[in-house]
């Protein structure tokens, strides 16, 4: 219960900061070209708040956090006087119009730059991308990839961290190839391995993009040590303590091994097992009755709700990522520019089919994410909200009639014809444009069920 009011806190303080930051883009590129700004609001639905500045515009804080609007003065909705049409957002060049409405997603590329110095500036600690294992008979494994070895590069693009290797295996989905370069810890040399990506199966709701190419993290090692139970779960309501060492369950040694152990609690759900184990140096036997939960494909697994100890990264792992206030600014615009170019990309691969539909993420998947990158602090939330920030300007850059991009192909149309598109096929545009939206956010949200 407690995750579900943080990642919705998280959620609406993501959102709220994200769609005020777009909508004042808007605001401010409208009240510069004189256009009468009638309301701002923050969310839908019932007034929580208003304020009304010297201009007359109404400041308004909505009931309903899901989005926001800026309502301008337009002769197209509105009965306007003689004198009003110079305020008139329609009444306004069609290069004024274009700056109005590209102005909300810009704001959003400049807060993502903003978002990523702040994170640059403050710093993270982050782990290199040793490879712990290579699995066999995997696309990494035909590409020699060698374990223990630091992943340097990918198609010559620098990868420092984990993120990164992430980051740039995306950007290759749909490739024929591709090079990865490595080095071992105590050598200079650069190996250089082409994987066949060819048959690349990547389904983000099932591994992540270097897992699905068989390429393991290194992991420091699990302790089969207690460090930490959810209240009310079946670990707890048996009595287990933080610090207790698991050495057997249901008659099987564990031998240090966590996994084993996990893999017992996976396969006996609802069922009494016995637990051996060490608390303050004296051994103890106690019987718990594993818990359940449903995958999404309705298999029905154990659960206990314990979590262990893990062995502390070794130092030589880790990496610190911060910069000085004017080389985080390059790196900040470097990191917002290539997070657009690799969304365009998928959205591009999705059309074409080299990416499914099924890896869409709706309203769910962004407030888990909210929750647990607020979780881990600052610096990771604002990472998130760095991402989620670029997501939401390259989303309202579409090219469907309801969404800034779709006005924007409008006024471009004007811009080359001369005279404005026709009210009847900008009517229909907008009800194609709904329908098409309306489609992909009820695959995305179902998408976010399933996977619950």
């Amino acid at each position: 219960m407690f995750d579900f009011f943080w990642n919705s806190a998280s959620f609406i303080i993501a959102l709220g900061l994200l769609v005020t930051v777009h909508e004042y883009g808007h605001f401010w590129v409208a009240r510069k070209c004189g256009v009468r700004v009638e309301r701002f609001s923050i969310g839908f639905g019932k007034t929580l708040w208003r304020k009304v500045d010297r201009h007359g515009t109404e400041f308004v804080i909505a009931l309903l956090p899901l989005g926001g609007y800026v309502k301008m003065l337009d002769g197209r909705v509105d009965e306007i006087t003689e004198q009003d049409k110079a305020f008139a957002f329609n009444h306004k060049s069609v290069y004024q119009r274009i700056a109005i409405v590209a102005a909300g997603p810009i704001a959003n590329f400049i807060f993502a730059i903003f978002a990523f110095y702040l994170m640059f500036l403050i710093g993270m600690t982050s782990i290199k991308p040793i490879i712990g294992n290579v699995s066999d008979g995997s696309i990494a494994d035909a590409a020699k990839l060698q374990v223990n070895s630091e992943i340097v590069a990918i198609n010559e693009q620098q990868t420092q961290d984990w993120n990164a290797v992430q980051m740039a295996l995306i950007g290759q989905i749909g490739e024929p190839s591709i090079e990865i370069s490595t080095k071992l810890a105590d050598s200079t040399y650069i190996s250089k391995h082409t994987l066949n990506t060819q048959n690349w199966q990547f389904e983000p709701s099932k591994a992540s993009a270097m897992q699905s190419l068989g390429i393991e993290p290194f992991l420091p090692n699990t302790l089969t040590k207690v460090a930490k139970l959810e209240a009310g779960a079946a670990g707890e309501k048996a009595g287990l303590k933080l610090g207790d060492e698991i050495i057997s369950a249901n008659g099987v040694n564990i031998d240090g091994n966590w996994q084993g152990f996990v893999d017992i609690i996976l396969q006996n759900p609802s069922v009494f097992i016995p637990i051996e184990l060490v608390r303050d140096s004296k051994k103890l036997d106690i019987e718990i009755l594993v818990g359940t939960r449903t995958q999404s494909d309705g298999h029905m697994t154990g659960y206990i709700g314990v979590s262990p100890v893990i062995e502390p990264w070794p130092e030589e792992y880790q990496i610190e990522i911060s910069y000085g206030p004017i080389e985080a600014i390059s790196k900040a615009g470097a990191s917002t520019w290539n997070l657009i170019t690799l969304s365009f990309d998928m959205i591009g691969k999705l059309i074409t089919g080299h990416v499914s539909v099924d890896n869409l993420s709706g309203p769910i998947a962004i407030a888990q994410g909210a929750g647990s990158s607020a979780s881990y602090g600052l610096v990771y939330f604002l990472s998130f909200l760095a991402l989620i920030s670029i997501n939401l300007g390259i989303i309202n850059l579409l090219p469907l009639p309801v969404l800034d991009g779709g006005h924007l192909v409008y006024y471009f149309i004007e811009l080359i014809s001369g005279k404005p598109v026709p009210d009847k096929y900008q009517e229909v545009g907008f009800k194609i444009g709904a329908l098409i939206l309306l489609s992909l956010m009820s695959i995305a949200i179902f998408n976010d069920f399933s996977r619950l």
